[in-house]
């Protein structure tokens, strides 16, 4: 009895000890409270100066053995004075109508932080991210609808997923796991230019939990709305949870243009939503027309998770239509899915006698979410005219 007793003292201590260790750290989901805590995990970066992003490869190109050789060493003439190592290929040329691959990587892992400065008409420059093995993306938005610059001008956004900076440096830290591999693709949908790349994909390279979803992000366009109505996202099957919108919208009528109500309809909603806002303005966290009661104007806000980041106003000449941009992140309180998925949102202003007012106006959206894979379809790209923003 008394050998039983001790043996059951020493599980019970054991168990304790157990329980009190840390478990190891995957080095993902990173934050200030975990920021001291060590890990396994393996960090790599692509860049141009590093395509495949393999350890000890970076800063490698010639300027002298690969100068001439296209997307190799773009700055060679620069650096011919100082070989290899000195900035001999930074950037990338993405010629008229082409495609290319500007990261692969071996998982598992996850991407946690994204930069890219490109030139040219951003709506014209199409990023895609495959996961794993699957044949159709993921992501598939504009370059500047996906860093919530769809009007083509820089404005600063400061949020805790996306950032915006001087002149035009594309931030995000969408956390972005793969289990077998992950592709990441940009289309030059310009025939008239080409653009220049700077870039750099900041992953790594770690296990992945069974319960990590996969990022996806869709951009769809009303220009106008029919039937003063926006589909944000539709046809989403699976289980995931649904974590952003970025929203420009173009008025084309005077007055206030934001009524419109924001509707989420959950596994098996029909008719009638799980989620109903009370508002446009109020969704993106804002409140009465967005307006400084002081100067009468719209006033600008970029916070971590809302913001109403970019008004466009007329100039007097060829801009003519007043423009915004905005964003909601759903990161304290993502809406969550079992089975499917549906977003829309009204396109609603005021008209005479205090009646809302149907209006028909250019509404560009980007959803983002996390779901399991396989993704269902997503609908077809609007054509390169389709996309266009006429400023």
């Amino acid at each position: 009895m008394r050998y039983t007793l001790l043996a059951l003292m020493a599980t019970c201590i054991t168990l304790n000890t157990l329980a009190q260790r840390p478990a190891s750290f995957d080095g993902l989901g990173m934050n200030l409270g975990n920021l001291s805590r060590l890990s396994d995990a393996k960090t790599r970066s692509i860049s141009p100066e590093n395509f495949s992003g393999g350890k000890g490869q970076g800063g490698m190109s010639d300027p002298v053995s690969q100068k001439g050789q296209r997307n190799v060493a773009n700055a060679a003439s620069q650096a011919r004075d100082l070989g290899r190592g000195w900035k001999v290929n930074p950037f990338i040329i993405v010629e008229k109508g082409e495609t290319i691959t500007i990261a692969e990587m071996e998982g598992p892992g996850a991407i946690q932080q994204i930069w890219m400065t490109p030139t040219g008409n951003w709506r014209y420059s199409i990023l895609r991210f495959y996961w794993d093995d699957e044949k159709e993306p993921s992501v598939e938005v504009p370059v500047g609808d996906f860093f919530g610059m769809g009007w083509g001008e820089y404005a600063p956004l400061n949020s805790l997923p996306v950032t915006v900076n001087p002149g035009s440096a594309f931030n995000c830290y969408w956390k972005m796991p793969f289990r077998k591999r992950c592709r990441v693709t940009l289309e030059n949908l310009n025939r008239d230019e080409s653009m220049r790349l700077y870039y750099q994909i900041n992953y790594t390279l770690t296990s992945v939990g069974e319960d990590e979803a996969y990022f996806h992000a869709q951009f769809r366009r009303s220009n106008p709305t029919k039937g003063s109505l926006h589909t944000i996202l539709d046809g989403v099957q699976g289980k995931g949870h649904y974590v952003g919108t970025y929203m420009a919208i173009g008025v084309n009528n005077n007055g206030w243009w934001g009524e419109g109500e924001i509707k989420f309809f959950l596994d098996g909603d029909t008719t009638y939503p799980t989620i109903a806002g009370t508002g446009t303005e109020d969704y993106f966290c804002g409140s009465y027309n967005f307006e400084n009661q002081k100067t009468r104007q719209y006033q600008e806000f970029s916070t971590a998770y809302a913001g109403l980041h970019q008004v466009i106003r007329p100039n007097g000449l060829y801009q003519s239509q007043q423009a915004f941009g905005m964003y909601r992140w759903h990161i304290m309180d993502p809406v969550r899915f079992e089975k499917d998925l549906r977003i829309n949102i009204q396109d609603l202003g005021w008209r005479s006698g205090g009646r809302y007012y149907p209006q028909q106006s250019d509404i560009a959206t980007v959803a983002y979410w996390y779901q399991r894979e396989p993704h269902a379809p997503f609908p077809k790209l609007p054509s390169k005219d389709e996309l266009e923003v006429p400023r």
